[in-house]
């Protein structure tokens, strides 16, 4: 499922003077870039730090990079049905945090619908001249027979797939695994507490940020036509004191990439459940979970649903979810904050409201 969580979205905001302690660092992974702040140890290196978080990040892609030829899952992608294939540690953690979402969503997350994005032909990008011209039922029907997550079958270290041309695609959840992973790295090699990592807005803080406050997220209101330079905020969310001191964000939004056809909103996310793409999705979705491959999966499927259906959702699986929503669904501009509203889930207001110790 395509997502896009972007970093335009998050933002870190501070308002004292700064330690001289802490340290940044960035680089580039999975087709977009990562950035991390952290409290440097004493005696420790910052390049070793670097060196290992980029080890770990390089492991990840040759197991779950549909870009890389030889990676695990390009390797599965090509094989054919009742053929296993040895799987690793990260792989299969993913797969488990796949297959949760996948079961509780009811299938709207859903690794395995590439060809009906394929299919579509929207990548990353959806047109009016597509919706004026869709796929036939017949050409659907013959993507959507591929989305079938449950014939992938884990049997301990190994997959196979039972029916032939089924393939997975982990770019809705692999951002934000690799920003537990780095969160990792971080605290077992380094003991390091305070630190705050993010790939492509995926995002996980811990402890105290260099101006010793809680680390704190800003929710960019998604007026198209913004940029990383101009934007405008909307929320702020605030690491939660009483829950561990620990935060872990992914956000999901279609308004950079939709249109308007026939009086609709259009968003490029396709609805593995009917193959269509979602008409009426949440613009915005922002999501906390006990880990942030968790969050970025949770993200994606709620915006692959209707809003009203992805918030009954939320609440029904006891999800943080916050949506940015218009105030008026009719408006087709949307060009001001004053456009939109937020609706929180009971589980993301509990969250924002532990302020205090």
């Amino acid at each position: 499922m395509t997502t896009f969580s972007t970093a335009t979205i998050l933002s870190l905001s501070a308002c004292q003077q700064p330690s001289s302690d802490y340290t940044s660092v960035s680089g580039e992974t999975m087709g977009t870039s990562y950035h991390i702040s952290y409290q440097l140890p004493k005696d420790t290196d910052e390049a070793t730090i670097q060196e290992a978080i980029d080890k770990r990040l390089q492991q990840i892609n040759d197991s779950m990079s549909t870009y890389i030829d030889n990676s695990t899952i390009s390797k599965f992608n090509r094989l054919a049905a009742n053929t296993p294939i040895t799987i690793d540690a990260d792989f299969s953690r993913v797969l488990a945090v796949s297959r949760q979402v996948y079961e509780q969503s009811n299938g709207a997350f859903d690794p395995t619908v590439m060809p009906l994005i394929e299919t579509w032909g929207f990548g990353s990008t959806m047109t009016v001249d597509r919706l004026q011209s869709p796929p036939s039922k017949a050409e659907i029907a013959q993507a959507k027979a591929l989305v079938d997550f449950k014939s992938v079958i884990q049997d301990g270290n190994s997959i196979h797939k039972n029916k032939d041309g089924v393939g997975l695609d982990f770019s809705a959840v692999a951002k934000g695994y690799g920003v537990d992973v780095i969160a990792e790295v971080l605290r077992k090699n380094y003991q390091i507490r305070n630190y705050m990592v993010e790939i492509g807005g995926e995002v996980a803080s811990s402890g105290l940020s260099s101006q010793k406050q809680p680390w704190q997220i800003a929710i960019d209101a998604p007026i198209e036509g913004s940029t990383v330079t101009e934007r405008q905020t909307i929320a702020a969310i605030r690491q939660p004191i009483n829950s561990g001191n620990k935060m872990h964000l992914a956000t999901s939004g279609n308004y950079r990439n939709s249109v308007i056809f026939d009086g609709k909103h259009y968003s490029h996310t396709i609805d593995p459940t009917t193959g269509e793409p979602i008409v009426g999705g949440a613009p915005s979705v922002t999501v906390a979970a006990d880990s942030v491959g968790l969050a970025d999966a949770w993200a994606t499927a709620l915006t692959a649903m209707p809003y009203e259906q992805a918030l009954a959702s939320a609440k029904t699986n006891n999800i943080a979810a916050m949506f940015v929503t218009l105030v008026d669904k009719n408006n087709t501009k949307a060009d001001a904050i004053e456009d939109w509203q937020i609706i929180e889930t009971p589980a993301m207001q509990k969250l924002r409201a532990d302020k205090k110790s």
